[in-house]
């Protein structure tokens, strides 16, 4: 068993887990965002779920499309050299293999959505139930920022790649967003425009 470890290709697992952490990490940190961004200027808490549900199903549907768009541009590359490659001498069996290897962008882009949605509902459910401003937006940050530690963690874990780096990037990061739209949103908020 521990031979079988050692050997597996973590490489070949890039794929689907970029796609999921990635989704993921961008529904949190785009939905954390918008809340922080709105919640620097408006201290209601219904404005704020409102801003972050519209920012869980924008950035779900435009996941999935994005990821249907480009999963299925792939899709026609590999189909076109699939019908290239069959005017060579070619076995049956190497063909089903090779149709059944093909992407579907139907499930990328599902997957995509599903990922965005999971990432986005954390600062959702945080800010949800609780009505005192300071407060709400302390708990966002603290539950957003335990999120991208587990999504840096995981992402690390399945990838076979160093945890510490990857946390602190994928915090730092995530702080980074809510930063900088926090501190615009309030600058220009103030501004009066």
């Amino acid at each position: 068993m521990e031979v079988e470890t050692k050997d597996f290709d973590y490489s070949k697992r890039s794929q689907w887990l970029r796609a999921a952490v990635l989704g993921a990490n961008d529904g949190l940190v785009s939905t954390a965002s918008l809340m922080m961004g709105v919640g620097a200027v408006k201290q209601d808490i219904k404005v704020m779920i409102l801003t972050g549900f519209a920012g869980l199903v924008a950035g779900a549907c435009s996941m999935a499309i994005g990821e249907f768009v480009s999963v299925y541009s792939q899709l026609d590359i590999e189909v076109a050299q699939m019908k290239r490659d069959n005017g060579r001498h070619r076995d049956e069996e190497e063909d089903e293999k090779e149709k059944e290897s093909l992407p579907n962008p139907i499930h990328a882009a599902a997957a995509s959505a599903l990922a965005f949605s999971v990432g986005a509902m954390v600062p959702l459910l945080a800010a949800s139930f609780i009505r005192e401003y300071k407060v709400r937006l302390g708990v966002v940050l603290g539950a957003v920022s335990f999120a991208l530690v587990v999504f840096g963690w995981l992402g690390a874990v399945l990838g076979k790649a160093p945890t510490l780096r990857s946390c602190v990037r994928v915090l730092v990061g995530g702080w980074l967003a809510m930063a900088i739209t926090f501190g615009l949103t309030k600058l220009i908020g103030s501004s009066g425009l």
